[in-house]
């Protein structure tokens, strides 16, 4: 796998016969579209085929696999184009394998996504996906569960093969985190126990093949009854062959302060759960000053922490896939900056003529830009890059995998450049 980084004069016709690869293979492992130009600084994932096999009348994705040894989940992998359809036609190349294809390592992945999600967006994700979680079931001032229309998304996953995965949170119906009802469910011996059940009811009836918890905003007293909730989860869960999972706020220290942190506590999340998320993004947010989302020096110094609490092999590193588009001068107060896909900020870039950045301390892309009303923009999103960076980092520390936030965002480089240089694990045990 080569990537490219875009210099004046560059096209994806030339690049395609530079590196001798499929143009339109090209095109769509970066979305980019037939009739776009490339901008100086862009970052193009390369993908150099070693074994293909070209489609002759009346052939499937089945039977090619058969004939290769491997398996329809992979040749979607393999072929982003494809768009997580068994449609061919007579002609179509298939790559059936890369050079140097997962070299790196294993990985166990996981993504999120809200029910209103484009089918046409998830589906080429999927196959890149151990597990796929619906987000999320929140508490109701009962100290029940707010239903979720994750059925169809359910029923998406395992035709793929993905497996589904219960997304809890504290998320109220009106849509915010609420330690009021995480509280609910600490104090009240007898709500908690109803609720276990009705998570575990849920779970049975909907096929749900493990348990993602993540509670934020936990009020500092009760971050220890907060480890007991999970222990009991734990217990219930893996008595039924069901994994838990919990997300953690990316800390640096058992002493951090603020909200998202204190009630976090690192040692005992890790020791009650069978996996836990560190969420490492968010550094640049939409209130905040214009910066990376996930800057690779501020993700390390969370992990190398998170690795004097908890075992590598229940850590997922945690990806945005992301950037956000911040007007200029930046102010505490105005209004949150837009996010925005990969694709997206590419398409800026062209948009208004500017030349993408690269941040080496970060690892992250950015650029400036005037708009039609003559205001100054600040862009930071990430690339295949910045990605393979962050790739570089969980394999490097040992960690057991890595997350998405979230597939609700075209963001093809990132598929491309996991499945080149690692191999995912799609029947992992966490018990």
């Amino acid at each position: 796998m080569i990537i490219h980084v875009v210099t004046p004069g560059d096209t994806i016709l030339g690049l395609a016969d530079r590196y001798g690869v499929n143009a339109e293979n090209l095109m769509a492992d970066n979305g980019i579209m037939a009739d776009d130009t490339l901008v100086v600084g862009q970052a193009l994932v390369v993908a150099i085929p070693e074994q293909i096999h070209t489609v002759a009348a009346g052939e499937s994705l089945s039977g090619i696999a058969r004939q290769y040894g491997t398996t329809v989940r992979q040749l979607y992998r393999n072929n982003f184009q494809l768009g997580g359809l068994p449609q061919l036609n007579p002609g179509e190349q298939l790559v059936i394998r890369y050079q140097a294809q997962g070299d790196k390592g294993v990985f166990v992945t996981n993504s999120y996504a809200y029910p209103y999600v484009a089918t046409d967006l998830l589906r080429p994700q999927l196959p890149y996906l151990t597990y796929f979680a619906p987000f999320t079931y929140g508490i109701n001032t009962n100290g029940g569960l707010v239903p979720l229309d994750d059925e169809n998304l359910i029923t998406l996953a395992e035709e793929y093969g993905t497996k589904p995965l219960m997304h809890l949170s504290t998320l109220t119906e009106e849509g915010g985190f609420s330690n009021a009802r995480a509280s609910l469910v600490f104090n009240d011996p007898q709500i908690q126990e109803s609720l276990i059940n009705e998570i575990l009811a849920l779970m049975e009836e909907k096929g749900y093949q493990g348990l993602d918890v993540d509670f934020e905003f936990i009020f500092p007293e009760e971050r220890f009854d907060y480890i007991a909730f999970l222990q009991n989860l734990r217990v219930r869960l893996n008595e039924r062959g069901l994994p838990l999972f919990s997300a953690l706020a990316p800390k640096t220290s058992d002493t951090q302060r603020g909200v998202l942190y204190e009630g976090h506590d690192y040692a005992g999340i890790g020791a009650s759960a069978n996996a836990v998320l560190l969420m490492t993004y968010e550094w640049g947010y939409t209130f905040g000053p214009p910066l990376a989302v996930a800057p690779i020096n501020n993700v390390r110094r969370v992990v190398e922490y998170a690795l004097t609490r908890i075992s590598s092999e229940k850590l997922f590193l945690g990806i945005p896939t992301y950037g956000y588009n911040w007007t200029l001068p930046y102010e505490r107060g105005n209004p949150g900056a837009p996010s925005l896909s990969p694709v997206e900020a590419v398409n800026l870039a062209r948009e208004f003529g500017a030349e993408i950045q690269y941040d080496t301390q970060a690892q992250s892309p950015w650029f400036q830009y005037t708009d039609n009303e003559g205001r100054l923009h600040e862009v930071w999103f990430e690339d295949a890059r910045s990605i393979q960076a962050k790739l570089a980092l969980a394999s490097e520390l040992g960690l057991k995998g890595v997350g998405y936030w979230n597939s609700m965002r075209e963001f093809p480089q990132n598929w491309v450049v996991l499945n080149q240089e690692y191999r995912i694990d799609d029947n992992p045990d966490f018990i």
